[in-house]
């Protein structure tokens, strides 16, 4: 599955977004969302912070829920998400000054009945039970700068109303699925989803002289096909997932249940990567790839 770092990328892409690197020593200063320099420094403090290095927490959790022709939709699971991120200054020779964004992405699976992360799951379709293969994506990087793809400068592209702002994106997907054929565009299998994304804070906590890092909202809608460790066998059908979160400047404040999770299953994603990670992005397909062909292995959840 996609992660929410991966789909705020796009989001980000969307605004071309970046910060100066010159931008941290104008601290104290407001933010004029009507200038390119502007859009650039609230997008970095949307995004992560000002300061070079300095990890976020973006956390959000909702459920999934099937979509079948003919049947009542299912609530399969709960989830809760998390990725950890920071950013740095950077600067591309084509698209002028901006900053890299580095970090590391979970989402798990929980039973709805007991909220507990889940290690097995009896498929209600074809009654077999498969073993839950959470998503950890690492890395989810991307590069924002100045000057969008085409050469144009940045906008703002958030509304604004009472003193709020907001921003609604969404990020189609289709491309080569990594889990099929050489021959997807002549008999299908295309990685077909779609992610939807609403941003939203207050106007002076983002722009203020004092603001380095805003306190931003977030809203995750995905529609994708089946996820492929739940063993569908070409049913017909999508998943769904509708969530909510925020991110948070503190690790004490993500979920004690993922804060668990991390410290027993996977330590590295209390922090970040390294703001000079160059490896290639990870997402969930891939991931459940490189754990098939055993170049990845899956924390053992055994009692």
């Amino acid at each position: 599955m996609r992660r929410l770092a991966a789909a705020l990328l796009g989001a980000a892409l969307a605004l071309g977004a970046a910060l100066p690197a010159e931008a941290q020593s104008r601290r104290g200063q407001a933010v004029d969302l009507a200038t390119s320099e502007g859009a650039l420094k609230a997008m970095r403090r949307l995004w992560c912070t000002e300061t070079d290095g300095e990890p976020v927490y973006w956390f959000w959790q909702g459920e999934a829920y099937s979509r079948r022709q003919g049947e009542r939709d299912r609530h399969l699971f709960d989830v809760q998400g998390l990725n950890v991120r920071t950013c740095a200054a950077a600067t591309d020779p084509q698209r002028g000054e901006g900053f890299r964004s580095v970090s590391r992405e979970l989402l798990i699976y929980l039973d709805p009945q007991t909220g507990q992360p889940l290690a097995t799951w009896t498929n209600p379709w074809s009654n077999e039970t498969v073993e839950v293969l959470h998503v950890a994506n690492d890395p989810v990087n991307g590069e924002f700068y100045l000057r969008n793809r085409d050469g144009s400068p940045l906008q703002w592209s958030g509304q604004q109303v009472a003193g709020r702002w907001f921003m609604t994106t969404t990020v189609p997907l289709f491309y080569p699925n990594p889990l099929a054929g050489d021959y997807q565009a002549e008999i299908g299998g295309t990685y077909h989803a779609t992610e939807m994304f609403n941003f939203m804070g207050d106007v002076a906590n983002l722009t203020g002289p004092r603001t380095s890092s805003a306190d931003v909202y977030v809203g995750w809608v995905r529609m994708s096909s089946w996820l492929p460790w739940m063993k569908m066998g070409g049913r017909d059908g999508v998943i769904y997932f509708h969530t909510a979160g925020r991110k948070l400047m503190r690790w004490e404040d993500v979920s004690p249940l993922m804060r668990e999770e991390v410290a027993r299953y996977y330590p590295t994603y209390r922090n970040p990567p390294p703001t000079d990670d160059r490896r290639p992005n990870v997402t969930s397909w891939s991931y459940f790839r490189a754990v098939r062909e055993g170049r990845e292995q899956v924390p053992d959840r055994t009692p």
